[in-house]
């Protein structure tokens, strides 16, 4: 079994079946939620375990919520008018880093992420019943590190939720990001 298939199983499972899993994956009340890292080219095994993983806690009785940031980015670039063909564009005639700053602007100041993420959480979700899956954080990669994401969340997310985090441990709390980044070491959250 692979490490991250283990921690999922028998270490980040056990802690979301409790009645109430937030004491147990975050020390912090206003961030009821962790990261479950894992190497990024087990991206897709990672997805088929986590739809089992949903399933196992649904038959325990907890409801989870499933927001994709992949879906979250394309909503918000169309909700400024831009789409894959304009974004190829824009790389061919303004380059690669001007494409990535237009992207990261986007998702900072005009289609917070945060708040698009908040928005595809239900209002009457209850911390004992309810958890959160954030998935798909690798298509953020680079225009976005899901260290702000976490930090623009705190206050705002009341049931326990779990970041997928495709990346690599560096030290005891510093993360990098699809295993490319330079590691940072400001989460606060538990790394599972």
């Amino acid at each position: 079994m692979s490490d991250w298939k283990e921690r999922l199983t028998k270490t980040l499972e056990p802690a979301l079946s409790q009645a109430d899993p937030r004491p147990v994956i975050s020390a912090y009340h206003d961030m009821p939620y962790a990261i479950f890292r894992y190497p990024p080219e087990d991206e897709f095994a990672v997805r088929a375990e986590v739809s089992l993983l949903k399933t196992r806690l649904e038959q325990k009785g907890k409801r989870v919520i499933c927001v994709s940031l992949a879906e979250c980015m394309e909503a918000a670039l169309e909700s400024e008018g831009m789409d894959i063909d304009s974004l190829i564009e824009a790389e061919k005639t303004v380059g690669l880093e001007a494409a990535i700053e237009t992207i990261h602007n986007v998702l900072t100041e005009y289609q917070p992420l945060d708040d698009l993420v908040v928005s595809r959480i239900p209002a009457d979700c209850d911390p004992y019943r309810d958890i959160v899956f954030i998935l798909r954080a690798g298509a953020l990669f680079p225009m976005y590190r899901t260290s702000s994401l976490l930090e623009q969340l705190k206050g705002k997310v009341q049931v326990p939720a779990i970041l997928f985090y495709p990346g690599q441990l560096d030290g005891a709390a510093g993360l990098r990001f699809m295993g490319v980044l330079d590691a940072e070491h400001n989460y606060r959250p538990r790394i599972f």
